[in-house]
């Protein structure tokens, strides 16, 4: 699997830089965004080094379809409430001109009750 050491997210998910952890198994970990913009926000990352979501590749499908799915379970699991009155919102940010800051692909997971701060 591929791994950057000098990547923020990559030294986040092995664990040489603390986090407050949300899931983790193999090709994924999610944690709590250090500055969030919602009561419920944290990333969901692939442990592999991806540089953004346009870096992925047609064999990068089916991880980013787990990252999807998991999503909604750990969206509820972290206090967003479930169905059309509660909710979440997903975003992904791709390249400077998209608002990413850090270049390692992630899933930013955001919810809880509104107006949200940001």
């Amino acid at each position: 699997m591929a791994h950057d050491p000098n990547c923020l997210f990559c030294k986040i998910s092995e664990g040489s830089i603390p986090s407050q952890k949300v899931y983790e198994d193999e090709e994924i970990y999610a944690f709590k965004d250090i500055n969030p913009a919602a009561p419920v926000h944290f990333l969901i990352i692939p442990r592999k080094h991806m540089p953004m979501l346009e870096s992925a590749e047609s064999q990068d499908a089916p991880l980013l379809g787990r990252m999807m799915e998991l999503a909604p379970r750990l969206a509820k699991e972290q206090g967003c409430r479930p169905g059309k009155d509660g909710g979440f919102r997903l975003m992904v940010n791709n390249g400077a001109d998209g608002g990413q800051e850090v270049f390692h692909l992630h899933l930013h997971v955001m919810g809880g009750p509104r107006p949200w701060n940001k």
